[in-house]
């Protein structure tokens, strides 16, 4: 199956049996005709042809000169095209226009023709074009590289619309567009026709080369009147020759193979060596890759400087150099898991018999060192103490660190920032639990190197002082060789001014530094750290019924018809697919619509009564599909680029097989029955909950809810929405959680905790990734700058991460209820930028939100029917949704809500705040209405002081939702905000003097 293909125009071939082994040895498999040309056959490779459809009262093909884009495409005239064409020997065509012809068109079309492949020319086209395309069944589409200058922001934006087509074959430049602009040096063209090369080898699933681009051609090739001649002309004449670089540019798009991959940025736009990171679809391999866009001057990365998801890569690489126009890649191995021991029973027993009253105490640590701190896979681990002794003595002092299945500890000097406070940090390189601890001791050397300095530079004898200090050197070389020795042995003959100097070296304190014996040694207790990987804390959630997704609201869904979702859902930019509970449902009791308590003999029941003659929390929904089916479901979301997360519900169903199995685990009643579950005023008549402490439960029960969790882990599961934690004993998370990722340390855990604030708080310190929040209930702009400021600047900064849910199968939020389409945004808007995790459940997209009268909660709820779904709906808000993830996957401020910082804005309705990376290379503003319904205008504060600007400096701003570029000059600027078009803006900012 060709991959690269040679552009050709076919007057200007002689021989065509060279032509294709020439086209051949550049490493392309395929030619493209830019003509109909019979004699092509003989080329032994593959033969395109360029197709432009056209009116159906016209064989003329259209004039490439004019903009034939209005003009009405005919099907009939494109299938006797083909059939033409492939009599001719012709197997693959590139389809220049390909937005004249609906997908459906096009379908036919290609299935018809199925011995042949067909190439959408897509370069130019607007996104709702293009997405027009999906689904027409084409190999493959042409990105726009010839014409990026490898620093703007987007082409990794087009790369993403295009992966939702089909995988994308890189375009060196368009065929028989003109040449590089006559001004520039050979050198210069040259340069930068190496670094095309070379990103399309590391972006494409292949190439296009047109004829003449290895040798330099200056001028455009004429499709229709060029010559053998001039072929042969410009072989002789060629200012260069880029063969060699075409040929390891293919052979690595060869070796790579054609899997769909997607482009993330690692560094800010307009930046001289970009840095993109490529993950394939499968999300089993990633890698960087590091080009520098100056063509002439070498330039140095400083891994520092690159995003902490990426710096394992650079682990011990130290700063790259690149040469001009250099393209390199470096492999992201998946990362080493730091594995626990299981304890079993016996831990069970212990955390069963734990208090389950916390005390709480205070940071940097979280509770003195009773928690671990929450970091992810990367990151710097920035450790700052108060270290303070008597008198002028200097302090020695270090952190040691080490992996939880180390035993060695690694340390480095810990550094002094004033009054008292000393910081150092250390790498998180690999998944899973680390300790670290403070060491601290008078420093003898260091104290009396500070005095002999101070008393020698003020004129004071220091006669007896060197000699003191040569007593030290003689004490810690006492039985020792080597250098140290050497010193105390030299110092013996040595006189004043030799014992002074070397005294004060920096060879000497480094010696006396590593023989220091840490004297009256000082040891803080040992702290912990969670690196987890980048989802933890960067996801954007979607939330569905597999059940729904039949299309009729009649027939149950299947796994197999989730499937056939996942292009809607990867189109929306969504990478995480979150299923409530997928196994068999009770019968007894089961809850009718709407939350009735009389069910219908074809009402499917909640989802939440788990447990049937067909299994329970390690069985599936017998309607779903089989285990067999599921794994065919998780491989098919990774080909998406999405993660399956499923719910873990700790309630049984009166049908549940464990009431006759282990009648042990449950509260029974005097007489005989069963409490069924509530939490007040709702209530939940088909569930029962089980007792954790009750005598037959410990440790069975616990161990059996744990290799629950261990069972879907088998199947390739490693997130899981946790329904109601807080309800359920703190120590048996604690303890459960830490089982789990003892075997599976890229185990996520999301805790579905609408509860009070510091038991949300506490779950999040047991182990829990990340928690539902408040923000569902947070409107105003006072509630909701209180909110994040509480989850950004005080304690739970190290080890709460909120997952901002816009809504739920539970919760219908009265905002959404009265806010219309405006409404839906505004929410949308602020989860996606304000958090770095997001989610939505299925029907938020199309502004579902019929509710039960006076009450949170839908109308016609899909935990009690099945639903149908349309792929789209008047007045919907996908396209935005699509913007939003696409704007957050492409902005590397956008992955935290840690780099949250709000701004004046002077009207209550409109919330101004602000993103950026530390090195401020990404620096992203937000204006959000907070009103759906009327147009809101607010002067607002630019902080250019963080640019090191003036008041009246200058910035260059880019609506990042509609492309627009423009400038603000001064610190104060005013916003108008129309719901009607869109309640909210988001702009990415630089200072001009930058541009």
């Amino acid at each position: 199956m060709p991959t690269s293909y040679y552009w050709v125009v076919p007057g200007m071939v002689a021989d065509w049996t060279q032509m294709g082994a020439h086209a051949a040895s550049l490493g392309c498999d395929a030619i493209i005709l830019a003509a109909p040309d019979e004699r092509a056959r003989v080329s032994k490779i593959p033969i395109y042809q360029d197709l432009a459809p056209q009116p159906g009262a016209s064989a003329e093909l259209p004039d490439p000169r004019f903009d034939n884009a209005e003009r009405d495409a005919s099907r009939e005239s494109v299938e006797k095209d083909v059939a033409d064409a492939k009599a001719r020997g012709v197997t693959g065509f590139r389809c220049l226009t390909p937005q004249l012809l609906s997908a459906a068109d096009w379908a036919a079309i290609i299935s018809s023709h199925s011995d042949c492949r067909f190439l959408a020319w897509t370069p130019g086209l607007p996104p709702d074009e293009l997405a027009s395309l999906a689904g027409a069944g084409f190999a493959n589409v042409f990105d726009s590289l010839a014409w990026w200058d490898a620093r703007r922001a987007w082409y990794v934006e087009e790369a993403w619309r295009l992966a939702a087509v089909a995988p994308a074959i890189a375009t060196l430049e368009a065929p028989g567009a003109p040449r590089s602009a006559s001004s520039h040096t050979e050198n210069e063209r040259e340069a930068a026709a190496r670094l095309r090369i070379a990103l399309a080898g590391n972006l494409g699933a292949g190439m296009l080369v047109p004829m003449g681009y290895e040798f330099g051609a200056r001028h455009p090739l004429d499709a229709a009147r060029g010559t053998a001649e001039e072929w042969e002309w410009l072989q002789e004449n060629a200012p260069y020759d880029l063969s060699g670089a075409l040929r390891d540019a293919n052979a690595a798009i060869a070796s790579r193979g054609t899997t769909k991959a997607s482009l993330m940025p690692v560094s800010g736009p307009d930046t001289a060596i970009l840095a993109l990171l490529r993950h394939t679809a499968a999300g089993s391999q990633s890698t960087l890759i590091l080009a520098n866009t100056d063509p002439l001057r070498t330039l140095t990365l400083d891994p520092g400087a690159v995003p902490p998801d990426v710096s394992p890569a650079l682990a011990g690489v130290g700063r790259l150099s690149l040469h001009g126009a250099e393209v390199r890649t470096l492999s992201l191995p998946a990362p080493t898991s730091i594995l626990g021991a299981s304890r079993g029973q016996d831990g069970a027993r212990d955390a069963a018999a734990a208090p389950r009253v916390a005390i709480e105490a205070e940071r940097p640590s979280v509770d003195d060192g009773r928690f671990a701190v929450k970091r992810t896979l990367g990151e710097n681990v920035r450790v700052e103490v108060d270290l303070i002794t008597d008198g002028h003595e200097k302090i020695g002092a270090v952190l040691q660190w080490r992996a939880a299945d180390e035993t060695e500890w690694q340390e480095l000097r810990l550094a002094p920032s004033g009054n008292d406070r000393w910081f150092a940090e250390f790498p998180l390189l690999r998944l899973g639990a680390y300790r670290f601890r403070i060491q601290a001791w008078p420093d003898a050397f260091a104290s009396f190197a500070d005095g002999l300095a101070k008393n020698s530079k003020a004129g004071v004898p220091v006669t007896l002082s060197l000699e003191e200090g040569r007593l030290l050197l003689a004490k810690a070389a006492e039985g020792k060789s080597g250098p140290l020795a050497a010193l105390a042995t030299r110092l013996l003959a040595a006189d004043e001014a030799e014992r002074l100097a070397v005294l004060q070296s920096g060879e000497t304190a480094a010696l006396m530094a590593a023989a220091d014996p840490r004297p009256l040694l000082a040891q803080s207790g040992e702290y912990g750290v969670d690196s987890e990987r980048t989802a933890a804390g960067f996801a954007a959630w979607y939330e569905l019924f597999p059940r729904s997704q039949a299309g009729d609201g009649k027939r149950h869904g299947t796994f197999a018809d989730v499937i056939a979702q996942l292009p809607r859902i990867q189109a929306m930019g969504f990478d995480t697919l979150y299923f409530p509970p997928i196994h068999p449902i009770g019968m007894k009791a089961r809850k009718g619509r709407n939350n009735s308590l009389t069910a219908a003999p074809d009402d499917p029941g909640s989802p939440y009564g788990i447990g049937a003659a067909e299994g329970g929390h390690d069985a599936l929904h017998p309607e779903l599909g089989t285990l067999e089916d599921f794994a065919r479901l998780r491989a098919a979301a990774a080909e998406h680029g999405l993660e399956l997360a499923i719910d873990f519900a700790i309630q049984c169903s009166l049908d549940h097989p464990w009431l006759k199995a282990h009648p042990g685990w449950f509260d029974w009643r005097p007489d005989g029955s069963l409490r069924t579950a509530e939490n007040p005023p709702k209530k939940y008549e088909d569930i029962v909950n089980v007792d954790f402490y009750a005598e037959d439960a410990i440790p069975s029960l616990w161990l059996a809810l744990r290799d629950v969790v261990l069972f879907w882990a088998e199947q390739g599961v490693r997130c899981f929405r946790v329904d109601n934690p807080h309800t359920k004993p703190l120590p048996f998370w604690e303890w459960m959680i830490a089982e789990v990722r003892a075997a599976y340390p890229d185990a996520l855990f999301l805790a579905e905790a609408f509860t009070r604030p510091k038991l949300m708080y506490r779950l999040a310190k047991l182990g829990f990734s990340q928690s539902y929040t408040y923000f569902t209930w947070r409107n105003t702009k006072v509630e909701l700058t209180d909110y994040l400021t509480e989850l950004t600047t005080t304690a739970p900064r190290d080890f709460f991460r909120p997952h901002f849910f816009v809504n739920t199968p539970d919760i219908n939020p009265f905002f959404l209820q009265t806010g219309g389409r405006p409404g839906h945004l505004i929410r949308a808007a602020l989860a996606a930028t304000l958090s770095g995790l997001w989610g939505v459940y299925q029907g938020f997209e199309y502004c579902e939100a019929a509710a039960l009268p006076g009450r949170e909660e839908y109308l016609n709820s899909e935990k009690y029917q099945l639903r149908a779904w349309p792929d789209r709906a008047q007045g919907d808000i996908v396209d935005e949704i699509a913007r939003l993830n696409i704007i957050r996957k492409t902005n590397p401020a956008m992955r935290s809500h840690l780099t949250l910082e709000f701004h004046d804005a002077a009207n209550d309705q409109v919330l101004w705040y602000r993103k950026a990376t530390p090195d401020r290379s990404n620096v992203v503003f937000c204006a959000v209405s907070l009103d759906p319904h009327q147009v809101q205008e607010s002067a607002v504060d630019l902080p250019l002081w963080q640019w090191s600007l003036p008041d009246d400096g200058s910035v260059e701003v880019e609506d990042l939702f509609t492309g627009e570029r423009f400038r603000w000059q001064g610190r104060r600027q005013s916003l108008r905000i129309d719901p009607a078009v869109r309640p909210f803006a988001i702009y990415r900012i630089r200072p001009a003097e930058a541009a």
